[in-house]
């Protein structure tokens, strides 16, 4: 199971490790990230959430091999403030977000992470949870889908897919991703999908839906700020513009102070900014790491510190 992990020295760098710092992996994943935070703590802590305990099993292995100064929750990244306040945790020097999927997800066709093999159209990160992609594909009204995948896929022929792909199920249950994949080619047309490659627009958007991805950044990253020690670090590794969006989003509110008490001597701490930016432009993937990995090219790192 090889993972690639992406813009790991531009993260480990940013993240500005302290040896007695304790630390967050909010997107544990196969531990690329989490090992070489972990190599660098002495009497610190690394403190690691992932849905997927496939993952966990692996990683779990990966990270006591390096030391016992980690603990693993098998929960989703959204639940952050509550856990680690249940191990008496309230403030954190560096917490690191990398939202891809890794390799081995994408790989094994038994997930259904993947639009180019087949397998059940699941695309669920929790395997606890009892709704997958079968469940949207299948039940979600014809308006519904076509909304999903305007909005999350941003796919021009959403509607014509979803029209396909509603009057398929009347005759039979869409329950693989190639069977998907075809119904997507017969919607679109064949020149249309080979040159555009809707189904790419389309899994992403069934895969956000099934994980929430969204909605759970959104909530996450404020509790994320609270957590941050004064000079504490967030690294955000997105791969798509909608979480980018979220992310310059959350970090430009945090890091102004309101037009409302500008030019005034004194603000209140309420209204003072809370973090400040520490790349403007977000950090991409370096020619070499791009020949190593194709899947970092759609990568952006953004990191704020906690003022």
């Amino acid at each position: 199971m090889k993972h690639y992990s992406v813009l790991l020295n531009e993260c480990i760098e940013n993240l500005n490790i302290k040896e007695d710092g304790i630390y967050v992996d909010a997107t544990l994943g196969y531990a690329g990230h989490s090992k070489e935070i972990l190599k660098r703590l002495t009497t610190g802590k690394l403190y690691c959430f992932d849905n997927d305990e496939i993952a966990i099993k692996e990683s779990t292995k990966t990270l006591s091999a390096i030391s016992n100064n980690f603990n693993i929750y098998h929960s989703n990244f959204s639940n952050m403030k509550e856990k680690l306040l249940e191990d008496g945790v309230t403030k954190v020097d560096g917490i690191l977000f990398d939202l891809g999927f890794s390799s081995p997800q994408i790989d094994d066709a038994t997930r259904g992470f993947s639009f180019m093999k087949d397998g059940n159209l699941d695309m669920r990160m929790d395997l606890d949870n009892p709704f997958s992609a079968k469940n949207v594909v299948n039940e979600y009204s014809e308006e519904k889908l076509k909304e999903i995948f305007f909005r999350y896929g941003e796919e021009k022929t959403s509607k014509a897919i979803a029209k396909k792909i509603a009057e398929y199920r009347k005759s039979k249950e869409i329950s693989t991703t190639l069977e998907l994949v075809e119904i997507i080619k017969n919607a679109v047309g064949i020149k249309y999908f080979k040159e555009k490659h809707p189904e790419r627009n389309i899994f992403q958007a069934i895969r956000i839906e099934v994980n929430k991805e969204l909605s759970v950044l959104e909530s996450v990253l404020p509790d994320a700020i609270d957590l941050l020690n004064s000079k504490g670090r967030i690294c955000v590794i997105t791969f798509h513009s909608l979480e980018d969006r979220i992310v310059k989003k959350i970090f430009k509110e945090n890091s102004e102070v309101s037009d409302i008490f500008k030019g005034l001597p004194e603000i209140p701490l309420e209204y003072q900014a809370k973090i400040k930016l520490i790349n403007k432009h977000p950090i991409v993937a370096t020619e070499k790491e791009l020949l190593e990995n194709s899947r970092s090219k759609s990568a952006k790192l953004r990191i704020i510190e906690r003022i």
